[in-house]
């Protein structure tokens, strides 16, 4: 779902969420891999979890990210009515360093299986193979 009336207050709380480059980092990582979670997020960035978790906070209150629910975990995406202005937002910044960097770490530790995303995909895997008649 686009976003069909952009107006001053959601503009302005969009452009406010992203004037702090922590959570232009944030944005970006969970742009490009469609969801992250906190625990991923914090091993990518280095921040606390206290950090995280208020950067998280402030785009949720901005409308920006929305979540879904699996077991322990929770994984934040991109909000369908926001994704366009999202998109065009980071086309600006994409090539900084610090998120090629950002972007380089995480698929280092996805690709080395560092990551709580692999732990939830591989429960799932699991609960498959339980579900399937023997």
């Amino acid at each position: 779902m686009r976003l069909k009336h952009f107006n001053l207050v959601l503009g302005s709380q969009i452009f406010k969420a992203c004037a702090d480059e922590a959570r232009l980092r944030i944005l970006n990582l969970i742009f490009e891999n469609g969801e992250m979670c906190i625990s991923d997020l914090e091993r990518i960035l280095e921040f606390t979890q206290a950090k995280t978790s208020r950067h998280i906070i402030y785009l949720k209150n901005s409308g920006m990210l929305t979540h879904r629910r699996y077991n322990n975990w929770i994984f934040y995406q991109i909000k369908d009515e926001v994704y366009e202005i999202v998109n065009q937002i980071l086309q600006f910044v994409r090539r900084d360093q610090q998120l090629q960097r950002d972007i380089s770490l995480y698929k280092t530790l996805y690709s080395n299986r560092e990551l709580s995303i692999n732990k939830v995909e591989r429960e799932e895997w699991q609960n498959r193979v339980a579900r399937q008649p023997g």
